[in-house]
């Protein structure tokens, strides 16, 4: 799916050139002539960055940035015909990410926006990494890169192999496994009849991390098969 870019400026010819140049790059280009217009697209068609003419009639380009920097964080490249510090710093200061004077060489235009999606790709990368990092269930949050298990925000003393347990099992959450097969994934080694180990690694785990011993949420048992872990449990049950 091609990204979107929303070019707002109120002379038709700079509209034009844009828009060719960008469609040319693979750019899906909406266009806008004036500020109300720039909203209304913003709020309706969420492009992916938005190039914004600061000096247009009615609605000028810094109050339709502080306008869209209200509900959206889209990238937006502000375009001026003014060199002055003044309004390049208004512009920033009002939440935009870069700016253009004019006149601009369509060559560092494409290179601006190729430069703020590259960003966003980046940030987006990184916090679907942070995202995966965290697996909450619960009042359970199991911390990947920090080898920790908290539970209601207070960190947990699990051994190396309870937190492997626990974290195999809501990985999972939802799967039953019986206990030959956490034999083989998480001590990684073949079955030779000792049961016994996952049943008191089990028996650990859940003394650590369930609230009620008497009725468990978290890690439960299927019985005559093995164990999994809840899919879902309410934050704060007791």
């Amino acid at each position: 799916m091609s990204l979107k870019i929303l070019v707002v400026d109120d002379e038709q010819n700079i509209v034009d050139i844009l828009e060719s140049n960008l469609q040319r790059e693979g750019y899906e280009v909406l266009v806008a002539y004036d500020g109300e217009e720039a909203v209304e697209i913003t709020k309706m068609k969420k492009p992916d960055l938005v190039l914004l003419d600061c000096m247009m009639p009615g609605m000028d380009g810094f109050d339709v940035c502080k306008i869209i920097r209200q509900n959206s964080n889209v990238p937006i490249i502000m375009l001026t015909a003014k060199s002055e510090e003044l309004d390049k710093v208004l512009g920033l200061e009002l939440g935009a990410d870069d700016y253009i004077t004019k006149p601009f060489s369509v060559r560092e235009v494409l290179a601006r926006v190729k430069a703020q999606l590259r960003r966003v790709q980046i940030q987006e990368r990184e916090k679907q990494e942070e995202d995966e990092a965290i697996i909450s269930i619960g009042d359970i949050m199991i911390d990947k890169e920090a080898y920790q298990v908290f539970c209601a925000g207070k960190p947990l003393e699990l051994t190396l192999r309870e937190y492997e347990l626990v974290l195999f099992l809501a990985e999972h959450a939802g799967q039953v496994f019986t206990r030959e097969e956490l034999l083989n994934h998480v001590w990684d080694y073949e079955y030779f009849g000792d049961a016994r180990t996952v049943d008191v690694t089990v028996r650990r785990a859940r003394e650590k991390i369930e609230p009620d011993q008497e009725n468990f949420q978290y890690i439960l048992t299927k019985r005559g098969v093995g164990y999994y872990f809840a899919r879902d449990v309410d934050p704060g049950l007791d």
